[in-house]
């Protein structure tokens, strides 16, 4: 059979694979099973999913706490001319906000290295003891650096939780189900936050210490019950193949795959082939090949631009001042405001989660939420500078947060984390997404350690006005999505590698038909240049064409 024709054949879902043509692990395989079939995967996918929860939970918590009067009489002061009487100082507030996240800053930065000795699993119960520990100082402390010490010591934890609990989830879940699964973490982060919001908004009439206590309380939970959880679920095949350790990832996926035992080899020899393509194995790898290889160079930066656009949106200001924000402005009542927020969050993201496996184009929704964010912050700053004060106002910012939430929540944060997990190669995931979660990281840190310098009564005192600032940089993230991110819905991560490989500008990715190693013509690797050229197409309506017509041009 002609390498045209096994394009054509595999490319058809209808069509049975014939015996004599190896069948390679594609989403045109994937199809043929449903969610039911699947059911250990995702069921271990959603475990390791659970990881954000405490990431929102924070955000949740200690936004609200900032605006009690039972922790400004600890870690606060007097203000008479404030609402409530009590109010923080700007650098105590940058750095109870800031701390958390340079803590998950430099953590992720350590994931490369880390990820080269211990495993998805072990890393995440690392992350479960050191946030366990932090907590227990954050309430027994009744200083500003316990509390600062606290702080860092959670965010370390929760950057070993967001980059290792997506790792596993983009390693593990079927091409089909993996924007689902990385949609249900972005789930779990906006349940945290509502949580944590809504707890706030019950505890926050306490007199004393308990009003924030109780909160912290319930960092405790999920920890608990994700690490009893993980003793059920296998390690991820991918990294253990990475680690030269075959058998156990054939065991492995058989356990999170519902295909026949040839199907399992398939895959396994899917991924021999992808990491022999790339590299012998993760030993070999370092920091430094993220950039030495044209093809290596292009993913990271793709990967690490694809996953702080959502930094670029500025929502942080809005997830972890959120409360202190609306109260400060004189906006309705601040805890209620948020915690309606925070839920219209949730509900963005699951219509979302049911869109994704069918409609989830990356590029089209990232554009779109960008553009309504960017929409969203520059009416409320108008709004706010025409008329400041007023009932009328504060109903309108309420309203236009709503919608900046439905299209960050929505749209930009579970695209942004979805692409930056999907690109890095096969080799250096642990390195090319712990650096692009550690710069995600810092430009979180950056916004809320500067957030407070302009929303802050005692400081610049912007408020709303504050959205001015971030307008311009939503349209710019925009049209880099447009530009140069790749559209990759559905494909396989060794289809993926093929793509890149073939050296696609962004705009060809959509409709590339991958044959070949990992694609749907065979499963058998490359001797040469010229054989991989030979075996790789490029769908333009009907007609399929040579890779090599394609123009090779990096984006």
């Amino acid at each position: 059979m002609s390498s045209k024709d096994t394009a054509s054949t595999m490319a058809d879902k209808d069509v049975e694979h014939p015996a004599d043509i190896p069948v390679a692990i594609t989403a045109e395989v994937e199809e043929k099973y449903g969610i039911k079939a699947h059911w250990k995967c995702l069921a271990a996918c959603t475990l390791v999913s659970m990881c954000p929860f405490q990431y929102g939970l924070d955000f949740g918590l200690i936004g609200g706490l900032q605006a009690m009067i039972g922790f400004l009489k600890v870690f606060g002061h007097p203000a008479p001319h404030v609402a409530g009487g009590w109010n923080i100082s700007p650098s105590r507030q940058q750095l109870i906000s800031s701390l958390m996240t340079l803590g998950a800053f430099l953590s992720s930065s350590l994931v490369g290295p880390t990820a080269t000795f211990f495993s998805r699993r072990q890393t995440i119960w690392a992350a479960s003891l050191l946030c366990i520990v932090s907590n227990v100082i954050m309430m027994a402390t009744t200083s500003i650096g316990g509390l600062y010490a606290g702080r860092f010591l959670l965010g370390l934890a929760n950057g070993f939780y967001m980059t290792f609990s997506q790792l596993y989830i983009q390693e593990v879940a079927p091409a089909r189900y993996r924007g689902l699964m990385i949609s249900s973490f972005q789930v779990w982060t906006s349940v945290g936050t509502v949580i944590g919001g809504v707890v706030d908004n019950f505890t926050e009439k306490i007199d004393g210490r308990d009003s924030y206590l109780i909160p912290l309380g319930l960092i405790f939970v999920f920890p608990v019950v994700i690490s009893l959880g993980l003793f059920a679920v296998p390690e991820s095949p991918r990294w253990l193949m990475m680690q030269g350790r075959e058998d156990q990832a054939r065991r492995s996926l058989r356990w999170h795959r519902p295909y026949t035992d040839r199907m399992v080899e398939e895959e396994i020899k899917d991924i021999r082939l992808a990491l022999a393509a790339e590299g012998e194995t993760v030993k070999g790898a370092s920091v430094w090949d993220m950039f030495r290889d044209p093809v290596d160079r292009r993913r990271t930066v793709l990967a690490v631009c694809g996953l702080t656009v959502q930094g670029a949106s500025e929502a942080m200001y809005m997830i972890a001042y959120g409360t202190y924000f609306f109260k400060m402005a004189g906006i309705g009542k601040p805890f209620e405001n948020h915690v309606i927020l925070t839920s219209i969050g949730v509900v963005a993201i699951l219509v979302n989660s049911a869109m994704v496996t069918h409609f989830g184009r990356r590029r089209i929704f990232l554009i779109s939420g960008l553009i309504l964010c960017r929409v969203a912050q520059l009416l409320t700053a108008v709004v706010y500078t025409v008329n400041p004060g007023t009932k009328s106002t504060g109903q309108a910012i309420v309203g236009l947060a709503a919608i900046y939430i439905l299209g960050y929540k929505g749209m930009v944060a579970t695209y942004a984390w979805i692409s930056g997990g999907e690109l890095p190669s096969q080799r250096l995931p642990s390195y090319t997404f712990g650096l692009a979660t550690a710069i995600g990281f810092f430009a979180a840190w950056l916004t809320t350690f500067t957030a407070p310098y302009f929303i802050n009564s005692e400081s610049m005192n912007w408020g709303p006005k504050y959205g001015y600032i971030w307008t311009p940089s939503c349209w710019i993230s925009a049209l880099w999505v447009y530009f140069y991110l790749p559209e990759v819905k559905g494909r396989t991560l060794e289809e993926i590698d093929q793509m890149f490989e073939a050296r696609l500008p962004a705009r060809k990715f959509r409709k590339y038909v991958c044959v070949g190693r990992g694609g749907g013509g065979g499963g058998g690797g490359f001797a040469n240049e010229s054989d991989r050229n030979s075996v790789n197409w490029e769908k333009k309506g009907d007609e399929v064409v040579h890779a090599e017509e394609v123009k090779r041009v990096s984006c």
